[in-house]
């Protein structure tokens, strides 16, 4: 594709194969209208979103055990939106989001490569209130820890959003703002289960990954 190169990939998740293409490593860039510099993308951070992380294995895993009936699910963050595909083939009401403006493109293309309804998608910035968005039983995200100010903007996007009997999921690779997001969950009701889950399908108890599960 012009300004960037992709490559397809094939990942495992619950028995079954998903096609997905991503970026072909993290060195991509094209930004030739300033779409991404004006939402505060760097260079360093543009191809993120493109590539399939191990904590996004971990919430997809998790979505294939999660309660979906009569839930509506909002993903944050969903890069290729791996997750979002997985509920959207169980039959989900998921809503997935992100703030890059390559991600709806390239989570169309990937729910046509394994034959699935295009998920429905919000662009959405985590420091703009956005109330035609509405309000979630369930919100996940994967991987949105890393940076400093991602904790109380991620608690807002939360506190925005969540259903009072609502329960928030996220995978982390073990970032050092965990905490300063745990007390901000805790501020508004959340108790924190860390819980243990399979990191892939062949994964075995004791599983190696950990989702972090919050409900008030």
């Amino acid at each position: 594709m012009p300004g960037y190169s992709t490559r397809s990939e094939k990942v495992y998740v619950g028995g079954l194969t998903y096609r997905l293409r991503v970026l072909s490593d993290k060195q991509q860039f094209t930004d030739p209208d300033g779409h991404a510099r004006r939402l505060g993308i760097s260079p360093a951070q543009w191809s993120l979103f493109g590539q399939i992380w191990p904590s996004g294995r971990l919430l997809a895993q998790a979505m294939l055990r999660v309660d979906i009936a009569g839930r509506r699910i909002l993903e944050l963050g969903c890069g290729i939106g791996l997750a979002s595909l997985v509920l959207q083939r169980r039959g989900a009401n998921v809503v997935a989001s992100d703030m890059h403006p390559l991600t709806e493109s390239f989570l169309a293309y990937n729910a046509a490569l394994n034959a699935l309804p295009v998920v429905r998608y919000r662009a959405l910035r985590w420091d703009v209130p956005t109330p035609s968005l509405g309000h979630f039983d369930l919100i996940i995200a994967s991987d949105v820890l890393y940076e400093r100010d991602q904790a109380w903007l991620l608690a807002g996007v939360v506190e925005r959003h969540a259903d009072r009997k609502a329960e928030v999921l996220v995978t982390d690779p073990g970032s050092g703002h965990c905490a300063d997001f745990n007390r901000m969950l805790a501020a508004q009701g959340f108790a924190l289960d860390e819980v243990r889950c399979p990191m892939d399908d062949n994964d075995v108890p004791p599983y190696r990954g950990r989702l972090l599960r919050y409900q008030r």
